[in-house]
């Protein structure tokens, strides 16, 4: 009989003895558990501190979303409110060039990311602070994607905010899906679309989407919705305008001259078209106003350079639209003042 104080087993190992060091893998996946149960709870923590979360999606590219996403943000804070705007879209992140924020520096305290602040004291993230090169493509799969979002939503230190204002990409990919499925209490989606039908066509898409993920649709925001000429003549004379297609538009200056005159564009009424086809609440018309493109180029947002403009107060008009949906869905008052 053998005199060796360690008993055999089946399988003709010893077990390891109960303080061995856990192996470098080991001790990867424990730090990556922690860090997934610390995000989950600040996640948890992000519900209680956020009033409202609204996602702004459209079907297609080029229909000036994070445009009016941004427009909406400023909106609800140039009007005393606490608003944030994360900027989810991945592989190509303009809303900080729309804020003049290119250049800002992210603070990390206590594994944090706290977010940009811009006019009005928009709270503002983007992954385009993240990038080395501006110039340089994005090009991840899947779940490389899935994992920045997750800490997009989990890592920012928002603070208390009454509304968390969320810019997708185009389409209904990837991005909405993991917002949707990992930041809970989300109020609501605003469809941004422009008059003609291509566009129309994509937003339907959109909202059926929505509804595929029992997320509310808040409404129909249609953008680029008409130009408006103005001039000067003779007072109380007939003026005529020659709009697309060669239409004429005829019109009248009032006692001091000025005249208006708004051409469809890209057509119009469409957006309230397809919010009614789909049983959705159309939220209004923003016009098409070159000072929005010149804006965005320069970083100073068209709502900021006039805040007295059509533009601007085309904006209020509507969130306030948005706030009574908020409001008719939850019942919690997002107050404007």
């Amino acid at each position: 009989m053998s005199d060796s104080p360690i008993s055999h087993h089946p399988g003709g190992e010893a077990p390891a003895p109960s303080d061995a060091e856990p192996s470098q893998e080991q001790r990867a996946q424990m730090e990556q558990a922690y860090q997934q149960m610390q995000r989950k709870m600040r996640i948890t923590q992000m519900d209680e501190q956020i009033k409202h979360k609204v996602m702004v999606l459209s079907g297609k590219g080029g229909v000036g979303k994070s445009t009016v996403a941004t427009g909406l943000a400023l909106s609800l804070a140039r009007q005393g409110q606490k608003v944030g705007l994360m900027d989810i879209d991945i592989t190509g992140p303009n809303v900080p060039k729309m804020l003049g924020l290119e250049s800002a520096d992210l603070n990390v305290e206590e594994g944090q990311i706290h977010p940009a602040v811009g006019p009005h004291g928009l709270k503002v993230i983007s992954m385009a602070f993240l990038l080395e090169d501006p110039d340089k493509p994005v090009i991840w799969r899947g779940p490389i994607k899935l994992g920045a979002i997750q800490q997009f939503i989990g890592d920012v230190a928002w603070g208390d905010l009454d509304a968390l204002v969320i810019d997708f990409p185009p389409g209904t990919s990837d991005e909405p899906l993991t917002v949707s499925q990992n930041l809970p209490g989300i109020d609501g989606v605003v469809i941004v679309t422009t008059p003609q039908e291509v566009a129309l066509l994509d937003s339907r898409k959109s909202i059926n989407f929505a509804k595929t993920i029992s997320v509310p649709v808040l409404g129909v925001v249609e953008n680029m919705s008409g130009y408006t000429v103005r001039g000067k003549s003779e007072p109380n004379s007939p003026v005529s305008v020659m709009g697309p297609s060669g239409t004429h538009i005829e019109a009248e200056s009032d006692g001091e001259g000025n005249w208006s005159v708004t051409l469809d564009v890209f057509k119009s009424g469409g957006g309230r078209e397809a919010a009614e086809e789909l049983g959705v609440p159309f939220l209004g018309a923003l016009p098409f106003d070159p000072g929005i493109v010149r804006g965005g180029d320069d970083g100073v947002h068209r709502i900021v350079a006039e805040p007295e403009g059509e533009t601007a107060r085309a904006f209020d008009s509507v969130v306030q639209r948005i706030t009574e949906e908020l409001e008719r869905d939850s019942g919690r008052s997002l107050r404007i003042v």
